[in-house]
């Protein structure tokens, strides 16, 4: 199964992302990165890597990192390259839509890919 991590400048943001695409796909690890590890906004390499190592355990096809935006991408992609594991992979995709597509694919089963094209591609639904 693929696993994911969702990082934010936001931990209610990050918990609210993990918490939506959770309640779709129940049996799918996730876990959320959000904030600064005194509460305050910001992102906080430790915790990513905390939460990349946790989710790399459960889950042996590989984990999505996703990113809301600006410095969280830098870091995560610092924590990913010092990681060094090729299935843990930085994804550029809408935070929440992105994030709730691709584990809702993982959920059936998808390949790591899949996951990643279902992320990916969440940025051409329409809303309305």
């Amino acid at each position: 199964m693929v696993g994911f991590v969702l990082v934010s400048h936001s931990k209610k943001l990050a918990e609210g992302a993990a918490e939506l695409g959770t309640m779709m796909a129940p049996d799918v690890p996730v876990a959320a990165a959000g904030g600064m590890a005194d509460g305050g906004l910001g992102t906080d390499y430790e915790k990513i890597m905390d939460a990349v190592t946790k989710i790399r355990e459960q889950a042996p096809e590989g984990v999505l990192v996703i990113p809301d935006m600006g410095s969280s991408c830098m870091t995560a992609e610092m924590v990913i390259e010092d990681f060094g594991d090729p299935d843990v992979v930085l994804i550029d995709c809408p935070f929440v839509e992105g994030a709730v597509a691709s584990i809702v694919e993982a959920s059936g089963g998808a390949s790591l890919q899949e996951c990643r094209t279902a992320a990916e591609e969440a940025r051409q639904a329409e809303k309305l």
